[in-house]
């Protein structure tokens, strides 16, 4: 690796060029990640393309009229102290906020990079090309946000946040809440029935803990199996098993670990108090995310809750 001050200008020059090429098809990159869910940032994205290819030609021409026709490779990542740009295509899928912080930070290093440049130069052409380029990328972050106030109207925002919105309950509540349902109120039976039935906390524990991890690991894979994602749109398989698996566990060993406490009805009272607040959680989530009310989403959670513990009471206490 090389030190930045180290490189000529003949060097200097074509590693400006390489930097160019590789933002302007990092911005076309997350233009192409945007597109289906955010066109509208997409085409700001694409617009920025646009401009580092445009300043890549400008750097191309003042190489070949300095230098000859030879550019050679010089990267990033072969100086000392550059941290090197991470693949898009790795990122996916694309969350508009984080593409938009990404942004802005290239934005800033190439203008960093720029004035650096013109310090390591004598040339008066150069100089003149890098200081433009130093104060075009400076000034690039208000242009790109003039450019979203021209293509991303409040409608197109509107639409790409409801977009958004959609996406988040789709792969990350639906799931959750499934999850969290089935182990808050499907373990109520076997946790309790155990309770009543051998009135000691350490077995009534074993039993819960066995209930949740069986039913986090069968939720999970249910949840991952039951659709690919592709059609639907409800995200990855692999994520939404992992959601709903681990909501499924937590529910389950929520009023589980109060069996940890030795006293059996000390231990019980705790428990039916989780309950209550697991089940009024379910409802809040209901009620936030589902546009459920919340009088009938407490209503039909408390009602189904209370019929599966007092089955779980009733047959460990017959």
């Amino acid at each position: 690796m090389r030190n930045f001050d180290d490189l000529s200008e003949r060097e200097m020059l074509a590693l400006a060029i390489s930097n160019e090429e590789e933002d302007s098809r990092i911005y076309a990159d997350f233009a192409d990640g945007l597109l289906e869910n955010y066109p509208a940032s997409a085409e700001v994205f694409n617009e920025m393309a646009g401009e580092e290819n445009e300043h890549r030609r400008r750097l191309i021409d003042t190489f070949v009229s300095k230098f000859g026709e030879h550019i050679p490779l010089v990267r990033r990542q072969d100086i000392h102290g550059y941290i090197p740009q991470k693949p898009v295509w790795q990122a996916r899928p694309l969350h508009i906020d984080v593409v938009r912080t990404r942004a802005h930070e290239m934005e800033r290093a190439a203008a960093r990079f720029y004035r650096q440049a013109v310090s390591r130069t004598t040339d008066a052409s150069i100089r003149k090309l890098l200081g433009d380029l130093a104060e075009v990328e400076e000034k690039h972050d208000m242009k790109a946000l003039n450019l979203e106030k021209q293509l991303l109207t409040d409608s197109a925002r509107h639409d790409e946040d409801e977009g958004e919105r959609r996406r988040f309950i789709l792969q990350i509540i639906q799931p959750g809440l499934v999850g969290l349902m089935d182990g808050s109120v499907s373990t109520l039976a076997p946790v309790f029935a155990a309770a009543f039935a051998t009135r000691d906390p350490w077995n009534t524990f074993l039993v819960g803990l066995a209930a949740s991890v069986g039913a986090g690991i069968s939720m999970g894979f249910a949840e991952a199996l039951s659709d690919d994602g592709k059609l639907s749109g409800r995200g990855a398989p692999l994520l939404r098993g992992l959601v709903c698996g681990l909501m499924t566990f937590g529910g389950g060993i929520g009023h589980t670990l109060p069996y940890l406490i030795p006293s059996f009805y000390t231990a019980t009272a705790v428990a039916m108090v989780i309950v209550v607040i697991e089940l009024l959680t379910i409802s809040w989530i209901q009620w936030r995310y589902m546009d459920t009310p919340p009088l009938s989403a407490a209503a039909k959670v408390m009602v189904g809750g209370a019929l599966v513990l007092g089955a779980g009471i009733l047959i460990g206490s017959s």
